[in-house]
């Protein structure tokens, strides 16, 4: 289907405006470049909406066939460089005796999942019942509108002799989110060491430390909040590319 005809097809109107903010809330820079740069290169709607995945390309389309071909990809240009802004580069502290006066870790954390819109994705090696990040994606994993996925080591809960809770009981307490867990590759043990939060596909918080009462209170830990939605995306998405091989589902038990 031309852009043309796909346009008469359409019964939903859309201004400019309201296309621009469906769009920029609707994809990512990565889709938005590759949408605009096939329409450019000449190919058609049906073929540029490849780079959507299958399950929200009917949601852009509604979007895109409204608007005339050089109107689609300009705002599309926009939407693309719109979202490589990054705004804000925060540091995090975490030391014994409440010394950190700048970017508390804890609080920081929390208020960063409690804020979250639409989705949270996180990573960590173990988890502990005493950490307040426990109980703060616990809450959101109730909230209907959000999206989580937690990955973590397999060995580090499975193995931890009580000391935190197995994969399958992070399942039960953050379900009806999704938990994944390290599994072998190659005929070794995949150890997830990688630890970080990111909240509404814009805000990464990475850091060293782990969710348990000792990274959060105890120790000296580093890390940085950063604004970027192209560098949280990006993350995001290569950990989606990876998991089918490093990972699998734990299930609650």
């Amino acid at each position: 289907m031309t852009f043309q005809e796909a346009n008469s097809a359409s019964s939903v109107m859309w201004t400019d405006g309201s296309a621009a903010r469906e769009l920029g809330q609707r994809l990512t820079s990565t889709e938005a470049k590759g949408i605009a740069d096939r329409l450019s290169d000449g190919d058609t709607l049906t073929t540029a909406l490849r780079v959507v995945p299958t399950a929200r390309r009917a949601e852009i389309r509604a979007i895109l066939v409204q608007l005339e071909k050089d109107m689609a990809v300009a705002i599309l240009r926009a939407v693309e460089g719109a979202r490589l802004i990054s705004t804000t580069l925060s540091p995090i502290w975490t030391m014994p005796g409440h010394l950190a006066q700048f970017g508390p870790l804890t609080s920081s954390a929390v208020n960063l999942v409690d804020g979250a819109r639409q989705s949270i994705t996180c990573s960590t090696f173990n988890f502990q019942r005493t950490s307040k990040l426990w109980e703060a994606l616990g809450q959101a994993a109730q909230r209907p509108e959000i999206g989580l996925r937690v990955y973590l080591d397999t060995r580090a809960a499975d193995l931890s002799a009580g000391r935190g809770p197995s994969t399958t009981q992070v399942a039960a307490h953050l379900a009806p989110g999704i938990v994944l867990r390290t599994k072998e590759f190659d005929g070794a043990y995949v150890r997830n060491h990688a630890k970080f939060i990111i909240v509404d596909h814009r805000f990464l918080l990475t850091t060293s430390a782990n969710f348990s009462w000792s990274a959060e209170h105890g120790n000296v830990e580093f890390g940085v909040l950063i604004d970027n939605r192209s560098l949280a995306e990006t993350v995001e998405r290569e950990l989606l590319r990876a998991e089918e091989h490093l990972f699998e589902r734990a299930l609650p038990s």
